[in-house]
């Protein structure tokens, strides 16, 4: 079942990329941009549950493609760019096996415990 997620996972990073080569932007902007969704762990200098909340919220691909079709929608391409690259951030997220964060812990996601074993 592993290897299957990640496969899944696989087909929707390029589903991402495939999003943002529709969009106008350059490729450096899809390189610049594509770990931004990270800082949404700074969260987790207030605390766990505060952070688990900012980092679902961007590595949830729900938003980012309701984030892509507002910009379809509203013909707004930086949030097509916007969405196209959270999509992709959280699939390659998800095949390195990072997963929706529980608010007891950051190791703690719905794929399972990350990091060492204590």
């Amino acid at each position: 079942m592993k290897i299957q997620l990640k496969l899944e996972y696989a087909a929707f990073l390029i589903v991402g990329i495939l999003a943002f080569a529709k969009t106008e932007y350059s490729w450096w902007w899809f390189a610049l941009l594509f770990l931004a969704p990270d800082i949404s762990m700074l969260g987790y200098t207030v605390n766990n549950k505060v952070g688990a909340f900012f980092y679902n919220l961007l590595h949830h691909f729900g938003v980012a493609i309701i984030v892509y079709l507002a910009g379809v929608a509203l013909s707004l391409p930086y949030l097509q760019m916007i969405g196209a690259i959270l999509f992709s951030h959280s699939a390659f997220d998800r095949i390195l096996g990072y997963g929706l964060k529980y608010p007891d812990s950051f190791q703690n996601t719905h794929l399972g415990k990350i990091g060492k074993v204590k």
